[in-house]
């Protein structure tokens, strides 16, 4: 039985028959609370029940007011549903708005689509909204805060229940478009291929975020781009993941070139 070390965040155990997976970390009891995560206090419960109505209807009357007018490289997915094979789709986070919109357009025609939302009190509302479009399961947890224990639950969706958990790939924070390592180990134990998505709108806002996320402006016009699958070998090094994520970053960037050249 081998040993990979990852970072120093976890420790997977994989047995030569490559069926057993295990995640080892601290135990609750002595893993510290975050001192910079703000707690769910009654003020903001409330605040955030209020929010939540509101942020749904503008978002929807966004996707409303805009057109999608292609959609390619949707084939991916369904060929993979076909063979039944679970999947990781990934985007940058300022695409949010279209990706998501897309992620429940897969859920409205069966796929079993996930989530991975930040367990602070900002992933509250969108939380709320991915169980309301019937996601299949939302996981609150962080690829930075909570790895071990993300890594570990993020597996069981995939092998154990056969959904598709859906990541943005420099999210929560950075750096933009920086493809995160630990999507390739998600992909490199579970054998689900990475899916990428990105979109384009013919007229948008930038926010000054760090992300630069992007909302499409009232009856813009959208494509969305599907890449083709890529699934990381079990046998692949650590030491290759940065190789691994470059190819990643090109290829969500050469999806929203394409996406952007189809508006014309």
């Amino acid at each position: 039985m081998g040993e990979l070390y990852y970072k120093g965040l976890f420790m997977i155990k994989l047995s030569t028959r490559g069926s057993d997976f295990e995640t080892r970390h601290p135990p609750a009891s002595s893993r510290q609370k975050n001192p910079n995560m703000r707690e769910m206090t009654l003020k903001r419960r409330i605040t955030y029940r209020l929010l939540t109505p509101l942020i749904k209807f503008l978002l929807y009357l966004l996707w409303a007011s805009c057109r999608v007018v292609k959609i390619e490289g949707e084939q991916h997915f369904e060929t993979l549903r076909e063979n039944g094979k679970s999947f990781i789709p990934c985007f940058w986070h300022q695409h949010h708005i279209f990706c998501s919109w897309y992620m429940r357009r897969l859920i409205k025609k069966g796929f079993r689509i996930g989530f991975l939302i930040s367990p602070s009190v900002d992933g509250e509302i969108p939380a709320s909204m991915a169980r309301g479009w019937g996601a299949a399961e939302v996981i609150r947890g962080s690829k930075t805060r909570s790895g071990a224990q993300t890594l570990r639950d993020m597996y069981q969706l995939v092998v154990k229940r056969g959904i598709s958990p859906v990541t943005t790939s420099d999210g929560p924070k950075g750096p933009i478009h920086k493809f995160k390592s630990g999507d390739l180990v998600l992909s490199q134990f579970t054998r689900a291929p990475l899916v990428p998505v990105s979109y384009a709108a013919s007229r948008f806002w930038r926010a000054n975020s760090w992300d630069r996320f992007v909302i499409p402006k009232p009856f813009s016009r959208i494509v969305i781009f599907v890449g083709k699958p890529f699934a990381v070998e079990r046998s692949t090094h650590i030491d290759d993941f940065a190789v691994l994520g470059e190819q990643m970053e090109a290829q969500l960037l050469a999806l929203y070139q394409q996406a952007s050249a189809s508006l014309g």
